[in-house]
Order: structure tokens, then C-alpha cells, then sequence
């Protein structure tokens, strides 16, 4: 199964309404970058041990670890969780700069530094989680 199937497919998994909403933001992300770079990731570590919710990813950049090896990874990230969506926003030198340009006008959600968590697109500002994941597949690498 490519890409583009495991999205789709990750999708529909999803109850309603979290379904209709993943889709509405990931048709938005698709507009914002068109002919970004997607990813899936499903949870699962190399042993095949789920250690985190399958993640839809866009765009990327090179992470570099202090031992010299580096990796590539997506840049905006979106999954479902237990209460509702999460949007990753990585890559982020200011690991305060999400709190401090977003959390006051997103409307009912968590912000962590790289982590907008919310029940519902009802509970948010679309335009100004739109704007976040603008600046995040916008940031360029050092």
C-alpha cells in the first residue's frame, strides 16, 4: 500500500466526526504545501511495538544528531488521539514560539512547543491553526 493509501486508509478509520475533521485539515494542509512531501507512520517501532498514534506527516527537513548522522522527518504532523486531533508543528528552534504566537487566539486548545491539541475543529480558530502549519512547513533549514 503507497502513501496516499495509508492516509486514506488511516483516515476512514477514524469514528465520526474525527473523520470528516482529519479529513477537512488534511485536504487544508494539501492546499497550504501542494505536492509536499507525504509521510505515514503507524505507531509501530522497528520490533513492531506501538509507541505512539499513527501519524500523518507533511513536508520535511534534516535532523541532525550531535553524533554527525542525520535524518530526514516531516515537518507537520497530524494524528488522532484518545480526545481528539493533534497538529505537530517540528523543527521548531523556539520551542516557545507555538504558545507564544498561537495559544491566546487558536481558541480551546493545548499548545505545547511543538504540539497543538484540540477536542473538535469546533473549539479553534481554523484560520490561525491554518497560519501555524503555514509557518511551520515555511521554516527553513539551517
Amino acid at each position: 500500500m503507497n502513501t496516499t493509501d495509508q492516509i486514506q486508509a488511516y483516515i476512514a478509520s477514524q469514528p465520526e466526526p474525527k473523520r470528516g475533521e482529519m479529513q477537512t485539515l488534511h485536504e487544508r494542509i494539501l492546499r497550504l504545501s501542494p505536492g509536499c512531501r507525504l509521510w505515514f507512520t503507524d505507531g509501530r517501532d522497528a520490533s513492531g511495538k506501538v509507541v505512539s498514534n499513527p501519524n500523518i506527516g507533511y513536508g520535511f527537513y534534516t535532523i541532525r544528531y550531535a553524533n554527525g548522522t542525520s535524518r530526514e522527518f516531516y515537518r507537520i504532523g497530524l494524528s488522532a488521539n484518545t480526545s481528539g486531533i493533534s497538529v505537530y508543528v517540528l523543527g521548531l528552534e523556539d520551542k516557545a514560539y507555538l504558545a507564544k504566537t498561537y495559544k491566546e487566539k487558536l481558541g480551546k486548545a493545548s499548545v505545547t512547543g511543538y504540539c497543538i491539541k484540540f477536542k473538535t475543529l469546533k473549539d479553534i480558530h481554523l484560520d490561525v491553526l491554518e497560519s501555524a502549519i503555514k509557518y511551520g512547513l515555511e521554516i527553513q533549514p539551517d
